[in-house]
């Protein structure tokens, strides 16, 4: 028996002073009067900190129209094709252009679903009830992903125009297909399983799941189409100037309209826990979708080369990845993410106080989410005041689409950016050289950004 259980109990004494204390200060009156009509981030609404923030950057850079995930995790995707967009509009010579989420959404299920099986048969000895299987076979088929599995994705397969693969029922709102492969999946888990305990070697093993595959791709060809090999690419420009460029392959129109080196870019987190020391580079286990690509690496830096790598890339004219928890301090149709936007402490007489390095250890706070920085309001001594995010929630939304975020808020819910090789210091550089730290698969900074 727990030496304190006799004394744990809710005891009929203690509820009324609770409702005693409560019914004592009108104040509580007043928040329940509210709260019980309006949602509780109308009524702790901070006008001051709402009408205070205005979307007026120093550093901007050019805008595209907002894009919008629907009812889908694919915010990562979505992010990192709109820092291509740029750079393709230049080349194409066009006002508006989007690229195929749809495209890499298929490559990546696909890609997910063999990681999951070779996860599989890697774990063959682990008991099924293990925290490790238990993981594995949580989420096979999520959405949501990370810088690196983006990157592993696009230098695989390429890229596309949006017109070429554009959406369908289930990439707009993926939630059924996700569960119907997902229970495919831990079918196919447990059959690998049953043939290896009865015997069966490596080499059946891998033409089972080869033929396995064969089925994943039949179903999400359904689900979302087929991906082109190749297409026939001709466009017109934005003065009205015709193209074309014939019969080409996604690498080939990468390379050619975007170009982007993606091996110059590393993911930089700031994760201010003691088990993970500054200034070191991590890696998570069984954390990917491309089997044999590089895998997952974060360099955890101090906040302040965090923040100064990704004003460095926006002064140069250059948007950021990166990845946050949007769901906290967010007023989402003002578009706002502001520490201040919510006085929670005048409603329950008592706010919220973790810090950053808390909210993370005890489950509170985690990588939820991935946007584009696009600008920054730089004060006279070139520190941030405040950023300009491009999400992808459509364009009804904060600034038609865009949102602002406080230089707090990015302090304590900015967790990741994908910042070019040259704008980090020497140091930092020989640190990305050395082998990672392999963090659990349930490490908070595994977290997959998948927001909706």
């Amino acid at each position: 028996m727990n030496e304190f259980e006799s004394e744990s109990a809710l005891t009929q004494e203690m509820i009324e002073r609770f409702r005693m204390s409560f019914e004592s200060d009108p104040i509580n009156k007043l928040a329940q009067d509210a709260v019980t009509r309006v949602s509780i981030h109308t009524a702790a609404l901070n006008h001051e900190a709402a009408t205070s923030i205005d979307h007026t950057f120093s550093v901007l850079l050019p805008s595209n129209e907002a894009t919008a995930q629907e009812k889908s995790g694919r915010c990562w995707l979505f992010s990192g094709l709109n820092t291509f967009r740029t750079e393709a509009m230049q080349r194409l010579g066009v006002d508006k252009f989007e690229l195929s989420q749809n495209y890499l959404m298929f490559w990546d299920k696909l890609e997910k679903a063999n990681y999951f099986l070779e996860s599989i048969l890697a774990t063959l000895s682990e008991p099924i009830d293990g925290r490790l299987l238990m993981h594995l076979l949580s989420h096979p088929l999520q959405d949501g992903g990370q810088w690196d599995m983006f990157c592993a994705l696009v230098a695989k397969y390429g890229v596309v125009p949006k017109t070429v693969m554009p959406e369908t029922e289930s990439s707009t709102n993926s939630g059924v297909m996700n569960a119907v492969v997902t229970a495919k999946l831990r079918e196919y888990a447990a059959e690998l399983r049953r043939m290896a305990a009865g015997g069966d070697g490596e080499e059946v093993l891998r033409s089972r799941a080869e033929m396995m595959m064969g089925v994943i791709f039949r179903m999400l060809a359904i689900h979302l189409g087929t991906p082109p090999m190749e297409f026939f690419w001709q466009w017109r420009d934005k003065a009205d100037g015709f193209h074309r460029d014939g019969v080409i392959t996604p690498q080939e129109f990468y390379a050619r309209y975007v170009g982007v080196d993606l091996d110059e870019k590393v993911c930089l987190i700031n994760c201010p826990t003691p088990d993970k020391p500054m200034n070191h580079l991590y890696t998570i286990a069984y954390l990917g979708n491309v089997v044999g690509a590089r895998g997952i690496r974060y360099l955890n830096t101090p906040i302040e080369a965090f923040k100064q790598a990704a004003i460095d890339m926006l002064v140069a004219g250059r948007p950021v990845w990166f990845g946050c928890d949007v769901g906290k301090f967010e007023e989402k149709d003002l578009g706002i993410l502001d520490p201040a936007i919510f006085d929670y402490d005048l409603v329950y007489g008592e706010g919220l106080m973790s810090d950053k390095a808390e909210r993370i250890l005890y489950g509170q706070s985690a990588m939820t989410h991935a946007m584009v920085l696009t600008g920054v309001d730089l004060d006279g001594d070139g520190h941030a005041r405040k950023w300009r995010v491009e999400n992808s929630w459509g364009d009804k939304l904060g600034d038609k689409g865009f949102f602002v975020m406080t230089d707090a808020w990015f302090d304590e819910y900015v967790y990741e950016v994908a910042i070019s090789r040259d704008y980090l210091s020497d140091d930092l550089q020989a640190v990305l050289r050395e082998e990672p730290t392999v963090l659990p698969p349930w490490d908070p900074m595994g977290a997959l950004a998948a927001a909706l």
